[in-house]
């Protein structure tokens, strides 16, 4: 069950989403996944083993890369591209320093005509672009996993208010 905690304000959180089972992270990342396009930007964060690829891996299907694709992590190669309905990078961004590496590879051309989902970005969101939504992801005491889903700008807000309960 979806849990507002604040109105749809860009900055502020907004939903807290339990999720009891790897089922539930799949069901999260299909209602977001469905509402995706081209220009949108998911931000993963959470500790090692909290579920970032594994919800990627979700959101991915649910933009149509087929199950035959591996979806890993892209924590040597910084960046995998994946073709669904619309292209998709998937970034992770643990082993950079320093936003200036961003150039250097190249990575802002890579959120240019596609869904961006990046893990480990937090400390260069600024340096990219404060938009779209942040999901944080959490274990819960023998309890699973939570998701805390935060708007950065007025399209995550959308993003987030048009995910129904139900679907969460």
């Amino acid at each position: 069950m979806v849990r507002p905690v604040a109105a749809l304000t860009p900055g502020e959180p907004t939903l807290e989403v339990p999720l009891p089972s790897r089922r539930a992270t799949r069901r999260l990342a299909a209602a977001l996944g469905a509402r995706l396009e081209i220009g949108d930007v998911v931000w993963l964060e959470g500790e090692l083993g909290a579920g970032k690829t594994f919800f990627t891996r979700g959101l991915l299907r649910a933009l149509g890369v087929p199950e035959a694709v591996p979806v890993t992590s892209p924590t040597f190669a910084l960046m995998h591209e994946h073709a669904g309905r619309v292209p998709i990078v998937h970034l992770d961004l643990y082993r950079l320093g320093d936003p200036s590496e961003l150039d250097e590879l190249g990575l802002h051309e890579a959120f240019e005509g596609a869904i961006a989902v990046v893990e480990w970005g937090a400390r260069f969101r600024a340096a990219i672009a404060p938009r779209g939504v942040e999901i944080e992801l959490a274990h819960r005491d023998g309890e699973g996993r939570i998701a805390r889903l935060r708007a950065l700008d007025a399209r995550g807000a959308e993003l987030l208010g048009a995910i129904h309960p139900r679907e969460a």
